[in-house]
């Protein structure tokens, strides 16, 4: 009866039982496509990870995410979590690593202190690119807000991606903990709204201060109410808003996951490159369990 480990994380935060739980398989080679969704489905968590050999032995692995229905082409948490549960196993100190997913090459750096393996830093897969544009009053009417919580000023809600596609929503400071998701809501606007491609994740964001937001993701149709820290979201966001700028580089603190009790940290920042609006995002990582299945 094949054994494979696991081992669990909590992602972007410096706290156990903080951040965004994360199950990843280090040695995942022998698993077929149904056992990880399975697994995945098991665990019930907004991702699991498995580390497979890489296409290119230039780079770290290849490194499939599988959420609880699917399988996903990049996520930040994942990247971040699977990277220091792999520094952390690793006979010798790695500054970096490249991983393949479906998206593309994921490059991560990673921090160290001296217990170890502190966190990581991850560059996106890919440049900024934006798409189908929702109205202000279906995004309120999703959470339960109304339409004037949605602020429209810098931009109006979009769909945006650097790998891995968000609805992204600005709404009033005051109005975010409010908000709640409406699954029939959800259903009628994607539904409605072919430029989705039948995917539907929201991120609200908030801003708290100078280059200080505060966030929280909904993508109930796939099974995940809320996420406590979205790193494939917060990449996209910085990018985005540096699009709205003249400037070259910025940088934002996200908080997100405080209304779910699992505060998170992700520091993100954007950059102009020759080829479009790249984007990175890091934050710390804890460990909290390991074991092994039995398949």
């Amino acid at each position: 009866m094949p054994t494979f480990q696991f081992e669990t994380v909590d992602v972007f935060t410096s706290q156990r039982f903080g951040g965004n739980p994360l199950a990843v398989f280090p040695e995942a080679a022998g698993l077929t496509d149904q056992q990880m969704q399975q697994l995945a489905t098991e665990f019930n968590l907004s991702e699991t990870t498995f580390v497979l050999p890489p296409a290119d032995p230039a780079h770290t692995a290849r490194v499939r995410i599988f959420n609880r229905s699917h399988e996903m082409p990049f996520a930040g948490h994942p990247m971040v979590g699977t990277a220091c549960v792999l520094a952390q196993r690793a006979s010798a100190r790695h500054d970096t690593f490249r991983f393949e997913v479906p998206a593309g090459l994921v490059t991560v750096r990673l921090s160290y202190d001296s217990d170890g393996v502190r966190g990581a830093e991850i560059d996106a897969p890919q440049t900024l690119s934006t798409g189908v544009v929702l109205a202000a009053a279906d995004i309120a009417a999703c959470v339960g807000l109304v339409e004037q919580d949605v602020r429209v000023s810098a931009h109006p809600p979009l769909l945006a991606t650097v790998g891995n596609t968000y609805v992204i929503a600005e709404v009033a400071p005051a109005r975010l903990d409010d908000a709640v998701p409406d699954l029939a809501q959800f259903r009628r606007v994607l539904d409605a709204t072919p430029g989705l491609s039948g995917r539907f994740s929201l991120y609200l964001y908030a801003r708290t201060g100078e280059g200080a937001l505060a966030a929280r993701m909904f993508a109930p149709l796939v099974g995940t109410f809320e996420d406590p820290a979205t790193g494939s979201a917060a990449t996209p966001l910085a990018a985005l808003l540096l699009s709205l700028s003249r400037e070259e580089s910025a940088a934002f603190a996200i908080r997100q996951g405080v209304k779910m009790g699992r505060p998170s940290l992700l520091l993100a920042s954007a950059r102009r490159a020759p080829d479009g609006i790249r984007a990175s995002v890091g934050g710390s990582s804890v460990p909290v369990l390991s074991g092994t299945v039995r398949l």
